[in-house]
């Protein structure tokens, strides 16, 4: 009875691939991976904010680094070393054989060394196509994994009775087919973050008809794989596989600038659910709980962008799907009379303010202007002028992108608030400095119908008594295409620079 009462919490981790053979669980790997799932909660929390963000990563290290260990020394055949806790036969722990885990420890440090050198060369402005780029190799690695346990079943303990089992095969497709998604979709965001594909959406005739019925496809071709005798098989899930990559590309081209960050989101939540299908088709309990954090985690964050930006998640995971085919916005309006000031035009009126709010945006992180723009705000608090910044949920390119670029240039993080915070205090500020953004401030979004970011929350920078807008000229228009009308009010001031060009020289003449 006591042995029982050990073995209970330990039963709870067990894996489908535990179960099939009938394997009990070695409560020590458990316990490893338990305590390894335990510090990914702990990061996820850390990350939560910019004040505990370094501490959240450190723990997200620590967990992975558990699981890697405890992974590489349970799966490899070697000396078995007894284990009577739980009164079963002889289990395995440590048990490595290390000739092959020293080829899997220079496959490990060859990707470390790749990742720190990427790491440390990419800009702060890269960052969101990097982000696409890590999740299309969590796609494919999940992908190059079911296809692995499809070809050696054996070797990742998957045969019953000379075959698959239909579990494990509902197991692999799903995993199969979400790592595909991923990684095409992946790539795709990575294409339109980097400029090497449109921003605007690609709208496909008929698509909704297309990605339904190839959706549909995929959910009866694993049913179908799931059934099928062993020579049957691998046309079903070569089948499966090619129309998941295709679902994936056609699911993220129709999808707009104005939506990027929210596809970054969605594409780390199908990563995490990726990750977590293999979790179950190799049996290893970390990667179901790591895949199970990062999937929900993706997709509340996705829900909650969606809400911030009054767009319905379902139609932005379905691709576009209340996007209208008409419409327009997508050039930039005929010329327009606007006022042009200076430096020293925009540095004697912040002086003259009581209270300024700051909008950064994409603008700020492709000059690196955000370390002038904290020199500005410490000179003008100085000076008793209340200074606040504005972040929209989806500036930037990509959740949390402004917050990380204030965060790096020592911007107290309690001057920082979101839309539904501050929007109210637009009407009451002296000076609304915009400093790169445009679509977030853009009030086409509250009057346009044809527009195509129609519906999403905006600033009320309109109401406030001055405007100063930073950017390189009239000619450009925002991520999302469409011009802006706060160019030409008559409160508005245009700064046409650089934007860490301007910010310092307004620096210069505040000092």
């Amino acid at each position: 009875m006591r042995r029982l009462l050990l073995a209970a919490p330990f039963a709870l981790l067990a894996t489908p691939a535990h179960a099939a053979t009938g394997e009990a669980v070695n409560p020590w790997v458990a316990l490893a991976y338990l305590v390894s799932g335990v510090f990914f909660i702990l990061a996820l929390r850390g990350l939560s904010s910019p004040a505990t963000s370094r501490t959240g990563n450190r723990f997200g290290m620590i967990g992975m680094l558990i699981a890697v260990v405890t992974t590489l020394m349970t799966h490899f055949p070697g000396d078995v070393i007894p284990n009577d806790l739980i009164g079963t036969e002889p289990s395995s722990f440590f048990r490595p054989d290390w000739a092959s885990m020293a080829e899997i420890l220079i496959a490990i440090a060859i990707g470390a060394i790749i990742g720190i050198t990427i790491a440390r060369r990419i800009a702060m402005t890269a960052m969101p196509e990097l982000v696409a780029a890590f999740h299309s190799l969590v796609g494919l690695a999940a992908v190059l994994v079911g296809w692995a346990a499809y070809l050696n079943p054996g070797a990742f303990g998957l045969l019953v009775d000379g075959g698959i089992g239909a579990v494990s095969k509902v197991e692999m497709g799903l995993g199969i087919a979400i790592g595909a998604i991923t990684f095409s979709g992946s790539v795709i965001a990575f294409a339109k973050l980097s400029g090497r594909m449109s921003g605007s959406p690609i709208l496909l005739p008929a698509r909704h008809v297309i990605n339904l019925g190839t959706l549909a496809a995929i959910i009866v071709l694993t049913a179908l794989f799931a059934m099928a005798g062993p020579s049957e098989t691998m046309p079903l899930i070569i089948a499966l596989t090619v129309l998941a990559f295709l679902i994936g590309f056609l699911l993220i081209i129709p999808i707009g600038g104005a939506d990027m960050p929210v596809v970054v989101s969605m594409l780390n939540s199908y990563s995490g659910w990726a990750a977590a299908a293999m979790g179950f088709t190799l049996g290893n309990t970390a990667m179901i709980i790591t895949g199970a954090l990062v999937g929900s985690s993706g997709a509340i964050l996705s829900y909650i962008m969606c809400r911030a930006m009054n767009r319905s998640f379902i139609s932005v995971i379905a691709g576009g799907f209340g996007a209208e085919d008409g419409a327009g916005g997508g050039e930039a309006r005929e010329a327009r009379p606007y006022k042009q000031g200076s430096a020293d035009d925009a540095a004697f009126m912040l002086e003259q303010a009581e209270k300024v709010i700051i909008i950064p945006g994409y603008g700020m992180a492709v000059a690196q202007a955000q370390h002038a723009l904290r020199e500005m705000t410490d000179i003008l608090e100085e000076k008793g002028v209340d200074v606040k910044f504005a972040i929209h949920p989806v500036a930037g390119r990509m959740p949390g992108h402004m917050n990380v670029l204030l965060a790096e240039a020592s911007v107290d993080y309690d001057k920082v608030f979101e839309l539904e915070d501050i929007n109210s205090e637009f009407a009451q500020a002296d000076v609304a400095f915009i400093i790169g953004a445009n679509d977030v401030v853009n009030p086409a979004a509250k009057t346009d119908k044809s527009s195509p970011i129609y519906g999403m929350p905006v600033f009320d920078v309109d109401k406030a008594k001055q405007v100063f807008f930073i950017k390189r000229s009239m000619g450009g228009v925002g991520y999302a295409g469409v011009d802006n009308d706060v160019f030409y009010m008559d409160q508005t001031m245009m700064l046409l620079s650089d934007a860490k060009k301007m910010v310092e020289e307004i620096v210069k003449a505040l000092d």
